[in-house]
């Protein structure tokens, strides 16, 4: 066996990481087994069912995945500070705006959806769990092992380098030799499935267990977001799967789907690509709008304004995103009246996208408004994301296009999409519902310097970017010369780059400062909430609620407040729960030897590995456990606990 093919040499970043990955490593295995957690590791966590634990994991591998992002932009910027540096060379700079991309959009942002997705989704409709408890932990081990997958690979190997987008022929064997796309196609696609199948949950989930009286029109505004995400998933994620499966066939038996020869196609992969890649853009930009519009209408002490028309709005955005792919290569010759048709397209999906914010901004109106941390970031949305929105239209006009194509341009302009359309989002949410979760509040004044810091550091890190686009700077250019005029715009993005990472910073100090002195929350309703997450506990226990909730109205906890109406009218019966699992977790550590092995052409270990999938999903899938019942005597002693604030 050629061992060097698992080295990557050069670097002493390379060799930092290398250390320090395995210092932590060690740290935590020493730590586990000092205060003796393994059992409870193994109980509560790796072979838990329950919807909230498994948000909670999403949440941390995602801000997990938030630092590991952002250590890659901080390199970016630094490398692109001033003309002429040497802090990264072409190839190392090539690798880390490649997993930058693909770590953000896919393990950052998506997971944090997902996370919030998995917690609040089953409390808003009034269910115990979703529709398959142990599918969902499929679905994050999948997530989680793809994730750890791509990771290790710029210690062992290389990273993906063909950009996130990983255009063929440059993620061809002939001009990527290297198994870093190798890692790009089979990371992708265990992570991917794992995505599949929380999206085919989570419809069941909405669709079938909702409590009585919640007609669909009834539904919170983030449940109805989440369930048109979902649909767009099951649509766009298997075009995805199979273009990886067709690039892992090029690239590790010789096919030739994507070649300039032999009958194959190299545009292909970019129409499969962003035929699953503009839908995604919605798959995270969509529950950020239900996370705002909940936000809003809490926060305004007002019903959503236009709650029929944002729903159509959201209805509409979801088929457009399947006909506008194409304006992401307009210049690849497919002539004017393609072009011509998803310019169209492209500028239409803007309209429903306006009629949001209309109703954000009439819901604001007249409102009683309380600026918490949630709120400001919500308010900060509105006009930093149309600033995306309108520099969208810009790039959707064909002929224009061809100024502002591969340039920085584009670069800030989906950066103002996607950071105020998700990121902001996320970090809102998080505050929002932090609460429901834990128990009690972060910092508010913490959580606004972390806001301030964050918001106007983001703006002085990718405005320059627009101007740096139209003077002619290209995106993925890692060294420019002086007299390019480049240096003074990209260091003050630079700067705006530093404050954002102490905004970030601030963030997580945040968590560890208000775990430890924040006082509890005894009301389960800490922000005078609208929808039935509030209505339960805080944390709320395994089976969310003793008696399942009737609704009445759309808001239902606050019409209950308001009008004095019983939301829980029925008696504590037991009740069913399914029971823990380690199948899910074992699933996804042999799915991640099986990626291992695929990507250095390891065919022997590939194989076992491969057949120690096909034994586990035998294994599942025989499974007679149907779960265990919670008597009525434990749930009634579980509520009183809960009711005089102690820890179930």
């Amino acid at each position: 066996m050629d061992l060097d093919k698992f080295k990557v040499h050069g670097e002493p970043l390379i060799y930092g990481a290398m250390i320090s990955i395995a210092l932590a490593t060690i740290g935590i295995l020493v730590g586990l087994t000092y205060f003796k957690k393994w059992g409870y590791l193994w109980r509560e966590w790796l072979t838990t069912v329950d919807h909230k634990k498994i948000g909670v994991m999403y949440i941390l591998a995602a801000l997990l995945m938030l630092f590991r992002g952002g250590v890659d932009a901080m390199m970016m910027r630094l490398q692109t500070a001033a003309p002429e540096m040497k802090f990264l060379d072409a190839q190392h700079y090539n690798e880390v705006f490649t997993t930058h991309g693909l770590i953000m959009i896919l393990f950052m942002a998506m997971p944090f959806i997902i996370g919030l997705m998995n917690v609040i989704v089953p409390l808003q409709i009034g269910a115990r769990d979703v529709a398959f408890p142990r599918l969902n932990a499929v679905s994050f081990w999948l997530f989680f092992f793809g994730a750890m997958l791509l990771n290790i690979s710029f210690v062992i190997g290389g990273s993906p380098d063909a950009g996130w987008s990983a255009y063929f022929p440059l993620a061809s064997l002939e001009f990527s030799p290297t198994v870093g796309n190798n890692y790009y196609s089979l990371a992708l696609q265990i992570s991917g499935i794992g995505t599949l199948i929380t999206g085919v949950n989570f419809i069941v989930t909405i669709l079938k267990m909702r409590a009585p009286g919640m007609k669909l029109m009834k539904m919170p505004m983030f449940t109805w977001s989440v369930l048109i995400t979902n649909v767009i998933i099951v649509f766009a994620f298997p075009v995805l799967t199979v273009a990886l499966a067709l690039m892992m066939f090029d690239r590790l038996f010789g096919s030739q789907f994507f070649t300039m020869a032999n009958g194959g196609m190299d545009m292909l992969w970019a129409n499969l690509f962003w035929v699953w890649g503009h839908p995604e853009v919605y798959i995270v930009i969509l529950p950020a709008f239900g996370i705002y519009s909940e936000i809003i209408a809490t926060f305004s002490k007002k019903n959503l304004y236009g709650y029929t028309s944002m729903v159509f709005s959201m209805l509409i955005i979801s088929l457009l995103s399947f006909l506008v792919w194409a304006h992401h290569f307009y210049t690849m010759g497919q002539g004017a009246m393609v072009n011509s048709f998803f310019s169209i397209t492209t500028m239409a999906i803007a309209v429903p996208t306006g009629v949001k914010i209309f109703n954000w901004l009439f819901t604001l109106r007249k409102g009683r408004i309380t600026f918490t941390t949630p709120m400001l970031y919500t308010l900060a949305f509105i006009p930093i994301f149309t600033i995306g929105g309108v520099t969208g239209v810009m790039l959707a006009m064909a002929s224009a296009d061809y100024q502002y194509h591969n340039t920085m341009f584009l670069v800030a302009h989906f950066h103002y999409v996607l950071i105020p359309g998700a990121v902001f989002a996320v970090i809102a949410g998080f505050h929002y519902w932090f609460p429901k979760v834990f128990g009690f509040r972060l910092n508010e004044r913490l959580g606004k310097h972390s806001f301030w810091w964050i918001v106007i550091s983001f703006n002085v890190t990718f405005f320059p970017l627009f101007f740096l686009g139209l003077m002619g700077m290209t995106r993925r250019m890692y060294t420019y010369s002086e007299e390019s005029g480049f240096g003074p715009l990209n260091m003050l993005s630079f700067v705006g780059a530093v404050g954002l990472a102490i905004g970030f910073v601030l963030l997580v100090y945040n968590i560890y400062w208000s775990t430890r002195y924040m006082p509890r929350d005894t009301t389960s309703d800490p922000w005078d909430g609208r929808t039935l997450e509030w209505a339960t506990h805080s944390p709320m226990p395994v089976y969310n609620f003793a008696v399942v909730p009737k609704v009445r109205t759309r808001d239902a906890f606050w019409s209950a407040k308001q009008e004095n109406m019983p939301l829980f009218e029925d008696k504590i019966t037991k009740i069913h729960m399914p029971s823990n699992t380690g199948k899910p977790f074992i699933l996804g550590v042999i799915f991640f030897f099986l990626g291992f092995f695929l990507v250095f052409s390891m065919w022997i270990p590939a194989i076992v590995a491969g057949v120690g999938v096909l034994i586990m999903l035998a294994a599942m899938s025989f499974d007679r456990d149907h779960g265990y019942y919670i008597s009525v005597d434990e749930v009634m002693a579980t509520e009183k606990k809960l009711m005089r604030g102690e820890t179930v």
